[in-house]
């Protein structure tokens, strides 16, 4: 069951990258979102806010630099019958994904990416937690205009802690605007 979804994801993007024929593109994207702290009794949930730049290298392949900034929500906890209140993380990252097909261009798009970065998250009286994180996940992208596209996301984020991980789950909104297109 798992491999037959995992082919036809493949197939289904293989066929939308396959479809446009563009060259080499560049564009810019704000976005905005939520973050969901998964089995973390020490964070909540928070907002996400970033940009992405996407560089459509070939039809099948688009390498996107981001930055990401979250803030976390606070956490109350019971100790003995006392309440706690512990801080939200503030969450900063920084790296790449890849995407196998193009966010690019018009027509609907559906694509999975993966990326790696440096995450960074601080927060009052606790370590810095400084370490590489890895995501993934599944978008889809619907035009909005010439040079513009609606981009929806869900994926999770995993931060390596020594020989545990931070996950959150994660969705984003954004819109990609495309500088130049080698259409």
């Amino acid at each position: 069951m798992k491999r037959a979804f995992a082919f036809a994801l493949l197939a289904l993007a293989m066929g939308a990258g396959a479809a446009q024929a563009a060259g080499p593109g560049i564009g810019i994207g704000p976005y905005g979102g939520y973050n969901i702290a998964l089995i973390q009794q020490d964070t909540g949930n928070g907002a996400v806010y970033g940009v992405r730049a996407p560089i459509n290298l070939i039809p099948l392949i688009t390498v996107e630099p981001f930055y990401a900034t979250s803030n976390l929500g606070d956490v109350t906890e019971k100790f003995g019958g006392l309440s706690y209140t512990r801080t939200g993380y503030d969450m900063k990252a920084f790296g790449t994904s890849a995407i196998l097909g193009s966010v690019m261009g018009g027509g609907l798009k559906f694509y999975p990416y993966a990326g790696i970065g440096s995450y960074k998250m601080t927060r009052t009286g606790s370590s810095d937690i400084k370490e590489t994180g890895y995501k993934f996940g599944l978008g889809i992208g619907v035009p909005a205009g010439p040079k513009m596209s609606l981009q929806l996301r869900g994926g999770l984020d995993m931060i390596k802690t020594g020989d545990t991980s931070r996950k959150f789950a994660n969705a984003t909104i954004g819109i990609n605007y495309t500088l130049m297109s080698g259409k």
